[in-house]
């Protein structure tokens, strides 16, 4: 028997496997998305930020029937993931100065890119 679990924030229904692939605790299927682990695995190669950021997501979907707000929902995820990852210390508007969206389509390779811009500290001139 193969089982699989739906996430109760996204939809997205996952195995036992995918879970492990992921590098994650089987054990969290049961109570998250498997968005959080793939996300963190992946950002744990980048360096961390210590200032605040700038965040860009490009949602490549491979077509145009999901609405935008059901889309963007998994921003949740990616900033869940790069919290764990360690890539950002918290994701409050602390370390988060904004984060922008945008939309393509591509049939052949639907992905997410996100690009993170860290913000140069601006020193207070003397007085």
């Amino acid at each position: 028997m193969k089982w699989a679990f739906k996430c109760p924030a996204c939809g997205k229904v996952s195995t036992i496997q995918e879970f492990k692939d992921a590098g994650a605790d089987p054990n969290d299927a049961y109570q998250t998305c498997i968005g959080r682990h793939t996300v963190a695995w992946l950002a744990k190669k980048f360096t961390a930020c210590k200032g605040q950021v700038d965040i860009a997501i490009t949602w490549h979907e491979p077509n145009q029937r999901r609405d935008l707000d059901n889309i963007m929902a998994g921003q949740k995820f990616i900033l869940d993931g790069l919290v764990r990852a360690g890539t950002l210390p918290n994701d409050s508007q602390k370390y988060i100065n904004s984060i922008t969206h945008k939309f393509e389509t591509d049939k052949e390779n639907p992905r997410i890119e996100v690009k993170i811009h860290e913000k140069e500290k601006q020193l207070n001139p003397k007085t």
